[in-house]
């Protein structure tokens, strides 16, 4: 991929999420997804690998946030007792 290919589609994935998160709009990317696509089916697949990284990256620190937040309560749970 080409560095102006992997800058515009990752510029292009923040701002859609950005404005997902403000709409509530959680399949707002499909919809850009498909007006990109009309015009570059290369840029097209270059922002949905971006905004699916995004997404991944989310839910992984979700995971990961909970699971640090029961490790502390386990800990301050033991240590009360």
């Amino acid at each position: 991929m080409s560095d102006s290919l992997t800058r515009l589609a990752s510029k292009m994935a923040d701002d859609v999420l950005e404005v997902q998160d403000i709409t509530g709009e959680d399949r707002l990317f499909m919809e850009l997804a498909e007006v990109i696509g009309s015009a570059s089916q290369t840029l097209e697949e270059a922002f949905l690998t971006e905004v699916r990284i995004r997404l991944a990256e989310r839910t992984g620190r979700r995971f990961l946030n909970q699971k640090i937040a029961e490790a502390k309560a386990a800990q301050q749970g033991g240590t009360a007792g």
